[in-house]
């Protein structure tokens, strides 16, 4: 097969969809891939050692007229007159983001497979957990930036100083986002919060975690209330393919100490905090009601090197599968086939479906030759 890998143009987005060893593989099992010039200098892969290990390197347009195209981001609106009726393999979030990518999709019969909506045997997520994993570590990192008082926040440092601990830090979801961002908070000596669905997973978490942990049952009234004097809100709240469920309200924002940070990881699935909207690694924070909201959309795109090693880890047995099998390597695993989005003219994903609106058809394989 032709495998095509694109650069991405996404606000500061440095990451690419295969390592150099990833080409090797696929060459390897007898397919062409064609680079984009530059796609991996970002995450420091040069264009030689692409070539060496037996890349091609081709000019954009080259790169996206392939059966399988190969990315890390949603295509942006100067991308889409390359979509076609190919393979496009990334992460879309088609829920978060607008409805117009979508369309494109359906009228270009893309099988369009969301890295994010891949499922294993047991019902997990392989291909988001990585990024997830990265954003959760980082969003403390970021946070804890941005309480500083030279920053816009209230001027509190997060952590430990001579035993005693500082900070208070929420996390909402215990899930990848949530564990991670909870580990690395509690590291560093905060006063750590996660607020859940599963208060049977505390234990767990506490002897994972840190013992100090507190898990909190999710609910309005207890949502608001850790928020009042919480110092960093991360949001890490996910349901498969579908719009992130708004659990923070515009009052409770407005009830949260000036200087405090959000930062909701959730953006991507259109956040879990009333009052987020998208931002970019260049213009990454906004104010409101006086409290910082860091809402980047790629926020693993800041450490390109990390997650394009993490990434194409889990990605790259996928992609060998599609290349080697084409549409039947969908036909043939129904946890694969459920990262579909888009197939045949046809939404074949329930949750994008009912937040966009539209009908989905689970019917669109049996279209593919």
């Amino acid at each position: 097969m032709k495998v095509g890998l694109v650069k991405e143009i996404k606000d500061k987005e440095n990451r690419v969809g295969l390592t150099p060893d990833g080409v090797r593989a696929l060459v390897g099992d007898g397919h062409r891939v064609f680079v984009e010039r530059a796609a991996g200098t970002g995450s420091g892969f040069g264009d030689d050692e692409y070539v060496q290990a037996g890349g091609e390197l081709v000019s954009t347009s080259q790169a996206w007229d392939n059966d399988l195209v190969v990315k890390v981001k949603e295509p942006q609106q100067v991308e889409y007159p390359y979509l076609r009726d190919q393979i496009l393999f990334t992460y879309l979030h088609l829920a978060g983001t607008t409805p117009v990518l979508t369309r494109t999709l359906l009228d270009r019969r893309t099988t369009a497979i969301a890295y994010e909506t891949v499922e294993d045997d047991h019902g997990g997520l392989p291909l988001l957990a990585p990024m997830s994993g990265v954003a959760g570590n980082m969003a403390v990192t970021v946070g804890g930036f941005y309480l500083a008082a030279s920053n816009g926040g209230k001027g509190m440092l997060l952590g430990e100083v001579m035993g005693r601990s500082y900070g208070k830090v929420v996390v909402l979801g215990d899930g990848t986002v949530g564990r991670h961002a909870a580990h690395a908070a509690a590291g560093i000596g905060a006063d750590v919060v996660v607020i859940g669905r599963h208060p049977e997973r505390e234990a767990r978490l506490r002897q994972q975690l840190a013992s100090t942990l507190r898990y909190v049952e999710s609910g309005r009234d207890a949502i608001a209330e850790q928020l009042r004097d919480a110092d960093l809100v991360v949001g890490g709240v996910l349901i498969r393919g579908a719009k992130a469920p708004r659990l923070v309200t515009s009052a409770m924002v407005e009830a949260m100490q000036p200087g405090s940070v959000i930062v909701d990881v959730s953006i991507d699935q259109g956040g879990c905090v009333e009052t987020s909207h998208p931002t970019t690694h260049s213009d990454p924070v906004y104010q409101v009601f006086g409290v910082t909201h860091y809402c980047v959309a790629n926020m693993p795109g800041a450490y390109p090197r990390t997650s394009t090693l993490a990434l194409t880890e889990a990605t790259l047995p996928y992609v060998r599968h599609l290349a080697g099998q084409g549409i039947d390597a969908l036909r043939n695993d129904a946890a694969f086939a459920r990262g579909v989005n888009t197939c045949a003219g046809q939404v074949t994903c329930s949750a994008v479906a009912e937040d966009l609106s539209m009908q989905a058809d689970y019917r669109a394989f049996a279209d593919i030759p």
